[in-house]
């Protein structure tokens, strides 16, 4: 007959409530944003295909609803930053050359407050 060793109990640890809540808010946040950002897309999309921009042969609405996207990050970023490239390029996780490339692409300029 073998002996039998002492019996080790593991306790589960529990997380405290209010990171099980923060954990629920980063999983829910995302989904609230994307069902908002889903409804206004489809009142853009709906109004660039009346206009007629999807009814000439093939459609540009995801080219212009990506540039129109774009071009609100930037203005964002740029407003939220002091007008300063660097920073803004840096809020949007992006190289500062690649934003002003961006940018200049867009035609937009970039006029800091004095």
């Amino acid at each position: 007959m073998r002996k039998k060793g002492p019996t080790v109990i593991m306790k589960s640890r529990k997380k405290p409530k209010s990171a099980a809540s923060d954990k629920s808010v980063r999983t829910t946040t995302p989904s609230i944003v994307e069902e908002t950002i889903e409804k206004t897309l489809e009142d853009i999309a709906t109004l660039l295909c009346s206009t007629g921009e999807g009814k000439k042969g093939k459609s540009r609405v995801y080219e212009e609803v990506l540039a129109m996207v774009e071009r609100c990050l930037f203005r964002i970023a740029l407003k939220r930053n002091g007008n300063v490239k660097i920073t803004a390029a840096n809020y949007l996780g992006i190289n500062r050359n690649t934003f002003q490339k961006k940018m200049a692409k867009m035609g937009m300029k970039c006029e800091k407050k004095s």
